[in-house]
């Protein structure tokens, strides 16, 4: 029997096991380790976690997790590396730059690497320089955009050491090469060939393109692990893995992982844990929502310290000055009934699907039926006003083409060299195109034809002459170099802030002297410049995980000290709550309606947001039932400043007090 205080880690085969008394349990639970029902003890299989608790461990499992934190303290600084002694060879007038030496030397220490370095800081050199350093590899694959292909043919030309021959795929005509290039669109078609043999090395560029966890391509590349009657798919199988990534979380940490489970299965094994653990997953009325986020500073601890490199250009390219962003708000001019009717039609929208929310907020506290039919009417009246707002988006875009096309011609006759227009509707960039024709422009879309795609580029790049590139958001904004311009006009937005993104660092990439000068051009009161506010509050998103410096660390803890933070849930408040309780709520309730201004904006008094309608509704109700309680105490807890001492105190007693309901 282990006495109070005596706490042991021992190490049993992969385990590190902890043997703790009943009242000591929740220490190493809150380390992360999980409880054995069988033995009896808790355990852990992952030396972090069980560093966690380095201070209990006996003295030759202590000396093994002080060895583990120093290596994992080492991995981390590799991870942001801006220089390494490595031998990579590269051809005569190439040099890899001082971080592409780290990054080479980061991918060969392992056998599966995340190259996640900012756009424009040359991950294919660095994918290239793996292949010169390491000869044993002889055949390779390479994954990537349609609209790169070309630029992966030209790029393994040029830095490649070794007699490697390159060819690329179709879906009918597989090349005999030592390096098969393969766009993602036809992977599918393709599953069979990708998987006749074990490649010593794979690329994945543009990996993220395999964020779907049941994208025929995403399965087809990287497979999945075993689900219910579906076997485990290991995916393409390889000696050597790089997937090569920029925006690797785009909105979601979700979209991570099927990349990471093909990269390592091991220590990325199950979704559904990683989803709890990263995505904040959680049940909702109609299944589990893994969109959100959740401990993303120990998501990229975890990830830098196993197989992740990524370093921004901020960072390591000292000579590249920052980007300069500007939302650019026009007067309407012209389009002005234009913009008029794209806002009547947002505002009207808005409060329908604003009174439609507070309809499903309050028929929470309903039966089934009921909660269904409002969520019904609350997704219908969502698509409805999607598809009208994305084609009153389109008419503003057209309506706004005259304004864009005076903006790019006022850059050009103001010293713009060169300017490259970003825009989404081909209506838009046809229009654009002929406005601004005195500069032959050159055009990339969809619709361009492969062979043509690099010759528009190397003609903006090279030839004075042309001094504007119009390009499609998606089509163009992956895997071209545009350095020509420092000047960049986005026509219209894109909801995903990666797209907008890749498409800006088709400028900003090794090679760009100048700072460069990032501008959406929208119109006064249009759905755009509203729209500019969100784009950026996004990136901020993607930024927070990947772009910040990781909370460092921490010290290994020592004998003698602990860290416990025991965390409690309330569940099923409806149940617990008295009918004094349902009193002391409906007064809240009413104390909060009776200074409420029905404010749709945080004000600190009254009701905030769609808190108004429901709350307001909840107050003046004569009488509550539980469920209606518990809804109302959910939110009169927000708003627990504005209930005096003596009501919050009872609020807290209906409740209970520091719970969280």
């Amino acid at each position: 029997m282990v006495r109070e205080g005596d706490m042991t880690v021992t190490k049993d085969g992969r385990r590190y096991v902890a043997q703790s008394t009943y009242v000591e349990r929740e220490i190493p639970k809150a380390a992360g380790f999980r409880w054995d029902k069988e033995r009896k003890h808790w355990y852990t299989i992952d030396v972090a976690v069980a560093g966690k608790l380095a201070q209990y461990a006996a003295p030759e499992v202590a000396v093994e997790l002080h060895a583990a934190h120093a290596a994992r303290v080492a991995a981390l600084d590799a991870s942001r590396a801006s220089d390494a002694d490595v031998d990579a060879p590269a051809p005569e007038g190439c040099e890899y730059l001082p971080f592409q030496r780290a990054g080479i030397a980061y991918a060969l220490a392992r056998s599966a690497t995340l190259i996640g370095d900012e756009m424009g800081c040359g991950k294919t050199v660095q994918a290239i320089g793996v292949i010169n350093a390491d000869e044993s590899i002889q055949r390779v694959l390479v994954v990537c955009p349609a609209t790169i292909r070309l630029n992966w043919q030209r790029e393994l030309e040029k830095w490649s050491v070794r007699p490697l021959t390159v060819g690329i795929a179709s879906t009918t005509d597989w090349p005999q090469t030592d390096v098969t290039i393969v766009n993602w669109d036809i992977c599918d078609r393709l599953r069979d060939r990708l998987r006749t043999e074990t490649w010593d090395l794979v690329v994945l560029d543009e990996c993220h393109r395999a964020k779907s966890q049941t994208a025929k391509r995403t399965l087809a590349t990287v497979g999945a692990e075993a689900y219910k009657q579906r076997p485990a798919d290991d995916g393409i199988v390889a000696r050597r893995k790089l997937a090569l990534t920029g925006t690797p979380i785009l909105n979601r940490p979700i979209e991570l992982f099927p990349v990471l489970h093909w990269l390592d299965p091991v220590a990325w094994p199950r979704l559904w844990s990683y989803a709890r653990r990263y995505c904040n997953a959680h049940q909702t009325k109609y299944g589990w929502d893994l969109t959100g986020a959740s401990n993303l500073s120990e998501l990229q601890e975890k990830l830098r310290v196993g197989l992740m490199v990524r370093r921004l250009k901020s960072e390591v390219l000292r000579e590249l000055p920052v980007k300069r962003r500007q939302v650019v708000v026009l007067p309407t001019n012209g389009a002005t009934a234009v913009v008029e009717a794209e806002s009547a039609a947002w505002a009207a929208h808005e409060q329908r699907i604003e009174s439609l929310r507070a309809d499903a907020e309050l028929a929470k506290a309903e039966d089934d039926e009921t909660y269904t039919a409002a969520v019904a009417r609350l997704r219908d009246a969502t698509r409805v006003a999607f598809t009208e707002m994305a084609r009153l988006r389109h008419d503003t875009a057209v309506a706004k083409v005259p304004a864009v096309v005076a903006h790019v011609i006022d850059a050009l006759e103001g010293g713009s060299e060169k300017v490259a227009v970003w825009a989404h509707h081909h209506d838009v960039v046809d229009a654009v195109r002929d406005g601004l024709a005195e500069y032959e422009p050159v055009v990339l879309t969809g619709d361009t034809p492969m062979a043509d795609r690099q010759a528009a580029v190397d003609r903006f790049q090279a030839d004075p002459t042309c001094r504007v590139f119009i390009g499609s958001i998606t089509a163009a904004g992956v895997g071209l170099t545009l350095t020509a311009s420092s000047h960049a006009v986005f026509a219209e937005l894109d909801w995903v802030p990666g797209n907008v993104t890749q498409a800006e660092d088709r400028h900003h990439r090794i090679g760009q002297r100048n700072s460069v000068l990032i501008q959406h051009v929208v119109l006064d009161g249009s759905l755009d410049a509203r729209m500019a506010q969100t784009l950026v509050a996004k990136q901020d998103i993607a930024d927070r995980l990947l772009d910040r410096d990781p909370d460092p660390l921490p010290a290994l803890p020592q004998a003698g000290t602990s860290e416990t933070t025991p965390r409690g849930r309330v569940a099923k408040l409806a149940e617990r709550i008295t009918d004094e309780g349902v009193t002391t709520i409906h007064a809240a309730l009413r104390r909060i309606a009776g200074m409420c201004d029905g404010a749709r904006v945080l004000d600190g008094a009254g009701f905030n947001k769609i808190d108004a309608r429901v709350g307001h509704e909840l107050a003046a109700r004569p009488s509550l039932t539980a469920r209606q309680s518990a809804l109302g105490a959910l939110i009169a807890r927000k708003y627990s400043r504005q209930l005096g001492q003596d009501m919050t105190a009872a609020l807290d007693a209906a409740v209970g007090k520091g719970d969280a309901p």
